[in-house]
């Protein structure tokens, strides 16, 4: 019984230790659930078997059927507990494991007094739990394999959709190039995963001058890429008949508007950045920023960069009343540089982050490079500090030289 006992105290920590993977059968359905429960009770329930085996294999059969269907039980009940109760409820598993002897001995004593079985010959005892180990092994290694076969399937749903998605996320997000009579416009945005959270777009508004601007959506993965979609679909909407108004209004009302929309297709915690351009015909440039990472302005008469920054609250997570924005003095071969954190924040294996200074010194050395090429370069700098691990997106505006 002390054996039966120690091999039955591993179930938990294996268990538990890999609550977390489970976590999908919460949901699964019942016949999916059914199969995967099944499968565990018949595998755990050899441990019965295995005791009777070393005990000489002389027990009834109906006390060593017994004793599996308690290990198969026991088995079971961390895994419900684990599942579908909260953490605390642990505790009741394992005080059925911890007295798991006690009660196959009461079981033991009533199967006795009630129906009186006789002990079996040796070699039938051993013959019936090898065979009933066989059985039981065999028939766990079935009904896994249907869970398995039901969870692939569904594994393979879920990449075609995700593929899907990531085809979306290509034609809403697709690379930006963009020659207006004033400024040269690129923007490129890579994902981390399948499907991103970051948005580089631009726009003409019907007076003829642009909007060009950069989102990014807390987090990463399929949720944010469909929060990015909504975003997109609001600023297009929002800019669709807007006039020659004034410069910094229309971003500042874009911000506005942005931030009431968001909050009724989000989850409480999510929110977006957001830096936004207009950039006129005329050689004039306006600028937005909410909550967003430093821009980098790159002075071409001085050779020099200039961060520019505003302090203002993400859009969609507080009802705030106004969002400020203002212009910027552009001339011939200025830069404007618009990064998201996740090129800003990747981490070196040490845990240094690249930082807004690295990518300075890097632009100092390339400020008159074709974007396209910038870009490149400023991604292969990032691949090789560090692992990507959130959506990178740039930005880059050059002013033409007029003539």
């Amino acid at each position: 019984m002390l054996l039966t006992m120690n091999l039955r105290l591993k179930l938990p920590a294996w268990l538990m230790e890999r609550s977390r993977r489970w976590a999908h059968l919460r949901t699964a359905p019942a016949r999916q659930l059914i199969n995967f429960l099944l499968a565990l009770f018949l595998l755990f329930s050899v441990v019965g078997f295995y005791h009777d085996l070393i005990a000489g294999g002389t027990a009834p059969f109906v006390i060593v059927l017994a004793n599996a269907a308690l290990s198969g039980a026991i088995a079971l009940a961390w895994v419900l507990t684990t599942m579908r109760l909260p953490v605390w409820c642990l505790i009741f598993a394992l005080a059925l494991q911890l007295s798991s002897n006690s009660i196959f001995r009461l079981l033991a004593e009533w199967i006795n007094r009630t129906f009186h079985p006789k002990q079996v010959p040796s070699g039938s005892g051993i013959h019936f739990a090898a065979t009933s180990i066989a059985i039981a092994v065999f028939s766990s290694y079935y009904l896994f394999a249907r869970y398995m076969r039901y969870t692939g399937s569904e594994s393979l749903r879920f990449r075609t959709e995700l593929e899907l998605a990531n085809t979306v996320q290509k034609t809403l997000v697709p690379p930006l190039v963009l020659q207006t009579p004033s400024f040269e416009i690129y923007g490129v945005s890579h994902p981390s995963e399948k499907v991103g959270g970051d948005l580089v777009d631009a726009l003409e508004l019907s007076c003829g001058d642009t909007v060009s601007y950069v989102a990014d959506i807390a987090g990463h993965g399929l949720f944010s890429g469909i929060l990015m979609g909504m975003l997109k679909t609001a600023v297009r909407t929002a800019l669709r008949d807007r006039d020659c108004g004034d410069g910094a209004a229309t971003l500042s009302q874009l911000m506005q508007r942005i931030n009431f929309v968001l909050p009724e297709v989000k989850e409480p915690q999510m929110y977006a950045t957001l830096t936004a351009l207009r950039l006129n015909i005329n050689g004039e440039a306006f600028i937005g920023m909410a909550a967003s990472p430093p821009v980098l302005h790159w002075q071409a008469a001085q050779k020099r960069f200039v961060r520019i920054e505003e302090e203002q609250f993400p859009l969609g997570l507080l009802p705030v009343s106004s969002f400020t924005a203002h212009g910027v003095e552009m001339h011939d071969d200025d830069l404007l540089v618009i990064a998201t954190d996740g090129i800003i924040e990747v981490c070196s294996p040490s845990g240094i982050e690249f930082g807004i200074a690295a990518l300075e010194s890097l632009l100092n050395t390339n400020a008159a490079a074709p974007l396209a090429t910038l870009a490149t370069s400023i991604f292969a700098a990032t691949r090789a500090y560090g692992q990507q691990e959130d959506d990178q997106t740039l930005l880059l505006v050059r002013r033409n030289v007029l003539i």
